[in-house]
């Protein structure tokens, strides 16, 4: 198992019990492909991104500390891709 830091910019305009669900399912999926969920926390709120993304101006940052299986990581960007609340994801090893 190797640690791994991730950071999603989800779309600014969820409430905060959709927030709440996406996070939710964020840490399911992390824990079906056999990995461990050490810290996640909001980073920014509402920041202004440098450029659009999906017609969005600003994103809320969310990062997340897991351990997880490298075999697991392509099943796990696949995952999160298919979210539509997510604009960006971007994993890296620790």
């Amino acid at each position: 198992m190797n640690k791994y830091e991730a950071m999603f910019i989800i779309k600014p305009d969820l409430s905060e019990e959709d927030k709440k669900t996406l996070f939710n399912q964020l840490a399911d999926v992390i824990a079906k492909n056999s990995g461990k969920v050490l810290n996640a926390a909001v980073w920014l709120e509402k920041r202004k991104l440098c450029f659009r993304i999906s017609k969005y101006q600003e994103g809320t940052y969310y990062l997340v500390n897991f351990n997880l299986d490298t075999s697991a990581i392509t099943k796990l960007k696949y995952a999160f891709k298919l979210n539509e609340n997510i604009l960006r994801v971007m994993i890296l090893r620790v």
